[in-house]
């Protein structure tokens, strides 16, 4: 997530190991169900995507392109055509379709409904991520390089509009379903209010207590932002959506990036990479939260998505030998 060239995976020389984990709930907590091996030869990965109509996961695997795998059934599907360098599918349901975030700055189009690709259109210059805003139907691309959210019309792919950011490092996002998209602005520690029909940013607000805030969900009902923040102290700073202070800072894992709250069992799940856990909270009250407990998962296992029929969680690494005549990001998966 977040700036590209600071979320790479170390390079690999060979076929190497993409897996996603299933992890199920069991009482009293939860347990690894399944891992699932996804040969390659460009082993880079970001987002997973879950469709709600079904069971369909769709992993930003960068050079691969965009992999659909049917989690029911236990198999790939598809490859979304034309969707090399890929980050990110983000789903629209409503307008049957998907939009990825390719690495080039253009966005694959596709149908949702039969997975075959409409167009490739070009954004700008990188494109890191999409976050579908549902009041005014639009969908906003992080372009950390230029320092700008890009809107696009979900139904046509038209571009809407854009919108200046002061920050390089445009990380996740969160719609509060009211027409207002918050954006964590990772190099500055700040937190961004955006209107999305104005295109305009109407608040920034610090992250009392976090360096590097990553990963972003929200509770709509309570209005409640949980940040993960990646810095050398992490933790799930939570936010009053309506003010900006934080109520809470709770201690997580190293190098996340993911970030899921579920309304249902009110839960926080953070998925931490380098520490290779997800740390899950139980929300008592919109400002009161204790340790529900720790999965271990995969190292590099950075981000994931929550099934919300099956309540599964799907995280994604990768596995493989270092080439050491590319060069090597020792940051990836930390701070």
């Amino acid at each position: 997530m977040g700036h590209l060239k600071r979320s790479m995976a170390a390079a690999c020389g060979w076929a190497a190991l993409c897996g996603w984990t299933a992890v199920a709930h069991a009482a009293p907590g939860y347990r690894l169900e399944s891992a699932v091996v996804l040969k390659g030869a460009s082993p880079g990965w970001d987002y997973v995507t879950v469709d709600p109509g079904r069971s369909y996961l769709f992993l930003g695997r960068r050079a691969e392109g965009v992999t659909v795998f049917d989690a029911a059934a236990g198999r790939v599907v598809a490859t979304i055509e034309n969707s090399k360098d890929a980050n990110i599918a983000a789903l629209v349901p409503e307008a049957d379709r998907g939009y990825t975030a390719n690495e080039d700055g253009t966005t694959t189009v596709f149908q949702l409904s039969t997975l075959k690709t409409l167009a490739r259109t070009k954004l700008g210059k990188a494109a890191d991520s999409a976050f579908y805003e549902p009041v005014t139907g639009q969908l906003a691309f992080t372009l950390g390089d230029t320092k700008e959210l890009v809107f696009v019309t979900a139904r046509t792919g038209a571009i809407a509009g854009r919108l200046p950011m002061d920050a390089e490092e445009l990380e996740g996002a969160a719609a509060d379903g009211k027409g207002f998209l918050y954006v964590n602005e990772r190099d500055r520690n700040l937190v961004a209010k955006v209107d999305v029909a104005a295109r305009k940013v109407v608040a920034r607000w610090p992250v009392a207590g976090c360096t590097a805030p990553t990963g972003m969900a929200i509770d709509r009902a309570a209005m409640r932002l949980f940040v993960g923040c990646k810095g050398p102290h992490p933790v799930l700073a939570v936010m009053n959506a309506r003010s900006g202070k934080v109520v809470a800072a709770l201690e997580i894992g190293r190098g996340n990036d993911g970030v899921v709250y579920d309304p249902a069992s009110k839960r926080v799940f953070t998925s931490n990479g380098l520490d290779g856990n997800i740390v899950i909270y139980d929300q008592k009250g919109p400002d009161a939260y204790s340790l529900a407990g720790a999965v271990t998962t995969r190292p590099i296992a950075r981000t994931m998505a929550l099934d919300p029929r099956t309540r599964k969680i799907y995280t994604v690494t990768a596995e493989g030998v270092v080439d050491p005549a590319k060069p090597i990001n020792k940051r990836a998966g930390s701070f």
